[in-house]
């Protein structure tokens, strides 16, 4: 019998009780002080690892202690700080340009509605709902690479598009709990259900997974071994 809504929506918030039970210091991995370096953090971290970035940004934010700093730049000043992340002359630019948009349009506050953090330059939808949601400013379910394969392996969404993915998982928890089962899926990602090969044994939810409890394609069920051929001597 296939999955109703309902029943789906039920098996999500098992999953996440149970993510939350095994990893209950599940948090974001970036480190920030401000609104703004917590931004940059999140623009830094696409396609870099959280540690690579915090590993960049102390620098970074020490030359550059404001959005007023940052507007000021051109985005080659921000290079050496960097480099060492991928896309970093991208990144750079989508830096200062956001930082100007700040400055111009919010007074130099980072501001706190998806929408206004969406239309800032270099700030996509993840990027804007990661944000929101450290900053305790609004309800998001933000979708990364992690959170994706996660919710297509639990088969909450047939989706790639990381749009439609938030949907498909937004309709199935309520609100309150976006933010937390997103940092949960991306820390059971890392940590256990890998992209090349997911650690099913370790796994506190491979029980309402569909992934893991379905039978293997095309596997064969065990047979008797075969006697040897090796006749007995005489």
């Amino acid at each position: 019998m296939a999955e109703t809504q309902d029943d789906r929506s039920a098996r999500a918030a098992r999953v996440i009780d149970r993510l939350e039970q095994a990893m209950p210091d599940a948090r974001i991995e970036l480190d920030f002080r401000t609104d703004l370096e917590l931004l940059v953090a999140v623009v830094l971290s696409a396609q870099a690892r959280d540690v690579r970035v915090n590993q960049a940004t102390p620098a970074l934010f020490a030359a550059f202690p404001d959005a007023d700093a940052y507007a000021a730049a051109r985005p080659e000043d921000l290079w050496p700080h960097v480099r060492t992340l991928g896309l970093f002359r991208n990144k750079a630019k989508g830096i200062v340009a956001a930082a100007r948009a700040i400055v111009e349009q919010h007074g130099g506050r980072v501001p706190r509605t998806r929408e206004a953090l969406e239309a800032l330059p270099g700030v996509g939808r993840k990027t804007a709902g990661v944000v929101l949601v450290h900053l305790g400013a609004g309800n998001a379910f933000p979708v990364d690479t992690h959170v994706g394969r996660l919710a297509r392996r639990l088969r909450f969404s047939r989706q790639e598009d990381p749009d439609r993915v938030e949907r498909d998982l937004s309709a199935l928890l309520p609100p309150e709990r976006w933010g937390k089962a997103h940092q949960l899926l991306v820390w059971h990602g890392r940590r256990v259900c890998h992209a090349r090969k997911p650690d099913c044994a370790a796994c506190v939810v491979a029980q309402l997974c569909p992934e893991a409890t379905a039978p293997t394609r095309g596997a064969r069920p065990s047979s008797r071994p075969r006697a040897s051929r090796r006749r007995a001597r005489p």
